[in-house]
């Protein structure tokens, strides 16, 4: 009788997963029905950013819309401080990931409104179609004539008549939805357009006021580090600085404005810049009676220089005397009792 033999049992297995890579990182990916984030490897994998602004970036992408993602509350969150949480929030916003932007509510209270972005390169890439689509003006379309062997794909009205109803030279506007967005000028409205207006670059060439006062906003925080701005405020505030240019003050008023008198704790420094830059605003001087059609007065001539004489206190110097027979300095100096007087309608010298 044969004997039958058992076979062996699998040998259970040692937690270490079989593979063809031969080295690096194995995947084990299970199925999450919720609560999960699609992150893009351009920021997973950005080789620009450090560990912490990338782990930062995706925490952020995470959270629900109108969570606080301020550095005091990353930093009860993370066990980083807040000097790293900061700079890793600045390193997010170079790189085009975060954008902190002040806003005022309807209230009047001023708020810092964060926006994460999931693909910049994307979002930028839209943003710029937009605006050319929105810049370039649209081409009214050319009328062609239809085949004469084809249908019209519409019912054409009949002409009108010249004694009556619209003249033959103007061409009716097309009727648009109440929805439908206007974008371009159609060809009855470029005829009466207004011309362009001059960019803000053309403004800013136009009188140097605009640069100065950029600069004279990025300089405040030499003055007080309470006031440092940044580049986004800096060009907000600057048309209202250039009113107070243009109203004739000069840069040591506008700074003695903005500095006298700071409160000890400033904490929106762009908006208290802003309320000082309206409020305490000078009018323009109003300008002189007849200024621009009289003509300058003529400058007084000056007198003319007394004539060269010799001193008659010894000396024999000459110099310029107011009198005949005055004397030197040096000789009035050494004998002040002994200097003639000068005469009474003649000043004397100093």
């Amino acid at each position: 009788m044969a004997v039958t033999k058992l076979i062996d049992a699998l040998r259970p297995s040692q937690g270490v997963r079989r593979n063809a890579t031969h080295s690096g990182v194995s995947h084990v990916r299970e199925y999450q029905p919720d609560r999960y984030t699609i992150v893009g490897n351009h920021l997973a994998q950005h080789r620009g950013l450090s560990a912490t602004a990338i782990g930062i970036a995706v925490h952020i992408l995470s959270l629900p819309e109108g969570a606080r993602v301020d550095i005091r509350s990353l930093a009860e969150w993370f066990p980083e401080g807040r000097a790293r949480i900061a700079c890793a929030l600045r390193e997010l916003e170079a790189r085009g990931y975060v954008e902190r932007v002040r806003e005022r509510l309807p209230s009047g209270q001023m708020v810092t409104r964060t926006y994460a972005f999931h693909a910049p390169a994307l979002t930028r890439a839209r943003r710029e179609g937009e605006q050319e689509t929105a810049v370039a003006p649209v081409a009214p379309p050319m009328k062609a004539a239809p085949p004469p062997n084809r249908a019209a794909p519409y019912p054409t009205a009949p002409d009108l008549p010249a004694s009556g109803g619209l003249p033959c030279d103007v061409v009716p506007e097309p009727v648009m939805a109440p929805d439908a967005v206007h974008v371009g000028t159609s060809a009855t409205e470029t005829e009466t357009a207004e011309p362009p207006k001059p960019s803000r670059d053309e403004h800013r060439d136009k009188d140097g006021h605009h640069d100065k006062a950029e600069a004279l906003l990025a300089g405040l925080r030499r003055t007080d580090i309470r006031l440092t701005l940044s580049g986004r405020e800096v060009r907000r505030l600057a048309p209202l600085v250039v009113a107070w240019f243009e109203n004739g003050l000069g840069r040591a008023s506008v700074i003695h404005a903005l500095t006298d008198g700071l409160p000890l704790h400033v904490r929106h420094p762009a908006g208290f810049l802003r309320n000082r830059l309206l409020d305490l605003l000078p009018p323009a001087l109003p300008s002189l009676p007849g200024a621009g059609e009289a003509e300058p007065l003529p400058s007084r001539p000056l007198p003319p220089p007394p004539a060269m004489a010799t001193c008659e206190g010894g000396c024999d110097r000459g110099f310029r005397a107011p009198f005949r027979g005055a004397w030197c300095r040096d000789c009035r100096t050494a004998r002040p009792g002994e200097a003639p007087a000068a005469p009474v309608d003649v000043p004397a010298l100093v």
